[in-house]
């Protein structure tokens, strides 16, 4: 096992002065997030979360679903690694405005996204697994991520499950 600390079954870290990433660290990912409910987990390479800059390499399976949500001061980059997904633009009354096919250099697909305003937006997995680069400003305040009052929570797993199918048809 990659030497990371773990911080729950999605969440790692890493403690090193230098990280590097490679073929084996995402298979760890993978598999850690293959044995998760929502089939996600995330490498945290920023010390804590009350670091100014966090960067993140985050694993999704095609299954997992992310909510609508934005943020409010806070800009967000995605650098796809492996896989394809679908970014979705939301209007305010959850109406998708726009779809970008996401993949990784080379694949024709965008490979790179900047969120800049609180726009709403969503990623649906095309691929067995979708590997991304995330960054974003810190330090984490979960009150900055706003999600979309249209959208189901999560928390109920069929309705979730039936929106993501949703999407899967719009997108």
């Amino acid at each position: 096992m990659p030497p990371f600390r773990k911080i729950n079954d999605e969440v790692y870290y890493t403690d090193r002065d230098f990280t590097s990433v490679g073929p084996e660290e995402i298979a760890f990912l993978k598999a850690r997030a293959a044995e998760t409910p929502r089939r996600r987990t995330r490498l945290c390479a920023h010390p804590d979360p009350s670091h100014s800059l966090h960067e993140m390499l985050i694993v999704h399976g095609r299954d997992a679903y992310v909510r609508p949500h934005r943020h409010h001061g806070k800009p967000e980059s995605l650098h796809v690694i492996e896989g394809r997904a679908s970014a979705l633009i939301f209007a305010a009354d959850g109406r998708i405005e726009r779809r970008i096919s996401m993949g990784p250099s080379g694949s024709g697909a965008a490979f790179f996204y900047r969120v800049e305003t609180a726009v709403y937006h969503s990623l649906v997995i095309d691929s067995d697994w979708f590997v991304f680069h995330e960054a974003t400003s810190g330090p984490f305040d979960p009150a900055q991520t706003e999600w979309a009052p249209w959208s189901p929570d999560g928390k109920d797993e069929a309705a979730a499950t039936r929106y993501l199918s949703d999407l899967r048809k719009t997108a």
